[in-house]
């Protein structure tokens, strides 16, 4: 069908296939943005948080799209879309903003962000995990 796009491995959706779903059926949201060639959208899945995916810009429409305002992450795995890092802080600053990256965050947005892990010293599976244990925590 015209506008439907096929499932995800990960079960994530890009933000064009959300209109009038809600965010999640109660569990975390983690909207991720870039190539997750590591596949920590695919490990945070395993553990229950719903994905939502955001393929090229991230802008403020793509990130409103893919549900930034009911997101308890930002997963960013291109630094050369950093500038989403204050842009998705500011439409949900409770959202844990996360660089999941080989190369290291632009000085300006550095600060911004509320962790940069490098995938050459840590698998996504350990991550994903230290992210969910961390929010429930947390909540805790």
């Amino acid at each position: 069908m015209a506008g439907q796009s096929l499932p995800r491995p990960d079960g994530g959706r890009t933000e064009g296939d959300r209109a009038a779903e809600p965010a999640t059926d109660g569990g975390a949201l983690a909207v991720v943005a870039g190539p997750d060639e590591h596949g920590l959208g695919e490990e945070l899945a395993a553990l229950g948080v719903a994905v939502r995916r955001i393929d090229g810009l991230v802008t403020a429409d793509a990130l409103a799209d893919a549900g930034i305002a009911e997101a308890a992450y930002f997963v960013l795995t291109d630094v050369e879309e950093a500038t989403g890092i204050p842009i998705a802080k500011e439409l949900n600053p409770d959202a844990l903003a996360v660089t999941y990256a080989e190369r290291s965050l632009p000085e300006f947005v550095a600060g911004v962000a509320d962790l940069a892990v490098d995938p050459a010293l840590m698998d996504a599976a350990t991550v994903a995990e230290e992210l969910v244990d961390g929010a429930a925590d947390r909540a805790a």
